[in-house]
């Protein structure tokens, strides 16, 4: 089976024309998967506890930072965590090294503790500190994954040595994603630094960062932190490093007497949402050598490439996507967490590598604290409230069975245990596949046998019931006073996400435009574009844009916008003539790109998904259409869009962009 085809979508590709461009096929699971699994040492999901292991809540009190005069120190660390992972007995639980956020005081953790702020008060400053060093604090620490170093990537900047990860440590930058962040402190990818600062990006300004304040973001939305070193953020953000960041306003104040009546501490709830494997004694696993499981051949339409062309040096190699099998929320496998029959807040992030989910709720009545209550199929559907997503509420929440949920995405639900017999379980089901998602439902090949990642989590009706709390009364229709309204657009951009190849044949996915434009030296382009080239969206400061994305490819991508907050305003079929040309390499080699031309749009545009009417960040774009959107770049500066599936903007879906003039 094919890793993409280019023809899915009905553009005219060079392949069409009888060009042989190696496609990677699919890193999916065989059905001799669970022999693979045992051969390798590796985890199988198959034999791990679900729904046994309590889940911690990251909007809860106790799991916050507390700064100290508007300020915190925040370190990166390693540390060993208990996820519920059992060994290969069947009951003993085996640690797990991550990497997490956390105090010197308190330790780190994965998911990092939760920064908090509130629209109203002084910026946050927070001084990050790269504790990425042995106990002993004078060794950098190996990375927990293999690190292709063939990639453009922190080290193989210009003045940089690709090779001295050995002796430099791991190169880290937060990013609030989300914020409304100075260009300074928004996490730049090339605003990298070493353990103790030894090695700082070509960028790098200052160790303290700013969040908050005036000009930050002034409602209250949901987002968080994590990491962002060029080229290596799927495998930071993979070993631990991500967090929650909620933002407050004089509404949703996160108390129990907020003027909106949502339900506060300990009522709200939030769970990060990610998939991972493992080996049976604990350690996270990436695939990333020849003979790894999971990892099938490359083809093309000539035949097989061999694994030394494919794998630079014998690797490791850089994945087009990454799918676990095991699903992890706030760092533990399967978890469940224990309920009243009163409405909940609960708010999730996706911060998967690749994985799209549509979650659905599946009540099994009697359920609760029964091992063997844990498949979904038998349960029945029960709805829930959206009440937000991404950066702000909704204008008014609104009943639903289902959302799509993918990765950098947040979603603001109130679920109704009311509803929901005492002693029943509800169980998170994810309804997508391991697979790249196109826009609709998975076929059996998309899906690993027997998987278990149609799971995520369950919520156990159990607790008996605070009288002495008030329940909040959320239903279709409340009034919430969110959505969002940027205005009137002084300019609209067309550009493209496209898949090619680089100079080894591995699929490189690419941003770039669909119309030609001159770039910030002057330069025409058009087409694909590598993040290294100069600066072809350079919109004025205070600008309103429409930005047209023309998704070229067989998937789905999740694209992120710096700095901005953008309205989802539609998307509309379209078709088009795909002409191959080459695209320049970090190294100076050349890949394989494309450029759109004949442009034809199909049929009728159609408006936002249901949880995509608020401020935004985050936009599915769906293969064969034009996604736009609409933003005001209010911040002078250099910032980034990307693809947020982490492999993809690891390997060149990610392009810088500069709000106002230069220097660049």
């Amino acid at each position: 089976m094919k890793r993409r085809d280019f023809l899915t979508i009905g553009i005219k590709s060079a392949m069409a024309a009888g060009l042989t461009t190696a496609v990677p096929v699919s890193l999916l699971r065989t059905h001799n998967a669970h022999a693979a699994i045992l051969a390798a040492g590796l985890s199988d999901p198959a034999s791990q506890p679900l729904f046994t292991n309590i889940a911690p809540n990251a909007m809860s009190a106790a799991f916050k930072y507390v700064a100290q005069n508007n300020k915190l120190n925040i370190v990166m660390g390693q540390a060993i965590q208990m996820t519920g992972l059992v060994g290969t007995d069947g009951y003993t639980q085996v640690p797990t090294t991550i990497w997490g956020y956390g105090t010197k005081e308190l330790g780190v953790t994965w998911p990092g503790r939760t920064l908090e702020i509130n629209t109203a008060d002084d910026p946050l400053e927070v001084t990050w500190e790269n504790n990425l060093v042995s106990a002993m604090g004078n060794t950098p620490l190996p990375h927990l994954l293999p690190v292709d170093t063939s990639l453009h990537w922190a080290y193989s900047l210009h003045g940089y040595d690709a090779n001295s990860i050995a002796a430099d440590g791991i190169p880290v930058v937060p990013h609030v994603h989300g914020g409304l962040n100075d260009s300074s402190f928004d996490g730049n990818p090339e605003y990298f630094f070493s353990p103790k600062f030894g090695v700082k990006g070509p960028r790098w300004v200052s160790k303290k960062y700013k969040y908050g304040g005036s000009d930050w973001n002034d409602v209250a939305g949901m987002t968080w932190y994590h990491d962002h070193a060029l080229g290596i953020t799927r495998l930071n953000v993979y070993a631990g490093l991500a967090g929650f960041l909620p933002v407050r306003d004089g509404a949703d104040t996160g108390a129990a007497d907020n003027e909106l009546g949502l339900p506060a501490d300990p009522y709200e709830l939030g769970f990060a949402v990610q998939d991972r494997m493992f080996r049976n004694t604990g350690e996270l696993f990436y695939p990333a050598f020849p003979g790894d499981p999971f990892y099938e051949d490359f083809i093309t339409d000539e035949g097989v490439i061999l694994p030394e062309d494919i794998f630079p040096d014998g690797g490791p190699t850089a994945l087009a996507e990454f799918f676990g099998d095991h699903i992890v929320v706030n760092g533990i496998i399967w978890p469940k967490y224990e309920v009243e029959q009163r409405q909940y807040r609960v708010r999730i992030v996706n911060g998967c590598d690749s994985r799209f989910m549509r979650l659905r709720l599946k009540v099994i009545s009697g359920g609760a604290g029964n091992p063997a209550a844990i498949d979904p199929a038998s349960g029945s559907t029960v709805p829930f409230y959206i009440i937000g997503s991404d950066q702000s509420l909704r204008a008014s929440a609104i009943h639903t069975r289902e959302v799509d949920f993918a990765p950098g995405e947040r979603l603001d639900l109130v679920i109704d245990f009311k509803d929901v017999p005492a002693g029943s379980r509800v169980i998170v089901e994810n309804l997508l596949g391991d697979s790249p998602f196109g826009g609709g439902l998975p076929k059996k090949g998309d899906l690993f046998p027997d998987r278990r990642t149609d799971r995520v989590m369950a919520f156990d009706v159990m607790l008996p019931l605070d009288g002495s709390r008030s329940d909040s009364n959320i239903y279709d229709g409340y009034l919430l006073g969110g959505g969002v309204d940027v205005g009137t657009a002084v300019r609209t951009r067309k550009l493209a996400l496209f898949e090619g190849t680089d100079e080894f044949g591995r699929l490189q996915p690419l941003l770039g435009t669909a119309e030609p434009v001159y770039d910030v030296e002057g330069n025409g382009v058009e087409g694909a574009i590598a993040w290294h080239s100069p600066i072809t969206e350079n919109p004025g400061l205070g600008d309103t844009e429409v930005w047209e994305i023309y998704n070229a490819t067989g998937d789905a991508h999740p694209v992120h916008v710096h700095l901005v907050h953008f309205e989802v305003v539609d998307r509309q079929a379209f078709k088009a003539d795909s002409i191959e040309q080459p695209v320049l390499q970090h190294n100076g080699s050349y890949g394989v790109g494309f450029r759109l031309e004949n442009i034809k749009k199909l049929g009728q545009p159609r408006g936002p998904n249901v949880q995509e009417e608020t401020r935004r960040d985050m936009v599915t774009a769906l293969p064969g259409e034009v996604t736009r959107i609409k933003m005001t770049f209010n911040k002078p500066g250099r910032y980034v869009w990307h693809c947020h599936i982490l492999s993809h903007e690891d390997h060149e879906m990610m392009r810088p962009l500069h709000v106002g003039p230069g220097p660049f």
